[in-house]
């Protein structure tokens, strides 16, 4: 078994995220995305793209989501989205959020 440290290389990347897929796990079978907002900030697209789903939890603080599906994601609260679908997340608060996307392929999507 191997475990994967993830929280600290999303905290340190440029983009504020970190994905566990087929380069950490060898399997194209599903993928999670740990990422972190910074207060104020917005404009992270949710697309899973055709063929996919993903599944977004809002674990630490809330998130506004806009678009396809408009709500304020309370933390611990989540939601299921597919294909071309978009929206956007933004965190209003004043202290980081932190979401985890988890993702796999659609009975259409598999490689």
């Amino acid at each position: 078994m191997q475990i994967f440290e993830l929280k600290n290389k999303a905290m340190n990347s440029e983009s504020g995220e970190c994905i566990l897929g087929f380069q950490d796990t060898g399997s194209h079978a599903c993928y999670m995305i740990y990422g972190v907002l910074k207060p104020g900030e917005k404009g992270r697209l949710v697309k899973p793209g055709e063929g996919h789903e993903e599944i977004i939890l809002a674990m630490k603080g809330d998130l506004e989501v806009t678009g396809y599906h408009s709500t304020t994601l309370k933390e611990g609260f989540a939601f299921h989205i597919k294909g071309d679908h978009e929206c956007f997340l933004e965190n209003k608060g004043a202290v980081s959020a932190m979401y985890v996307i988890a993702g796999a392929h659609s009975d259409e999507g598999h490689h």
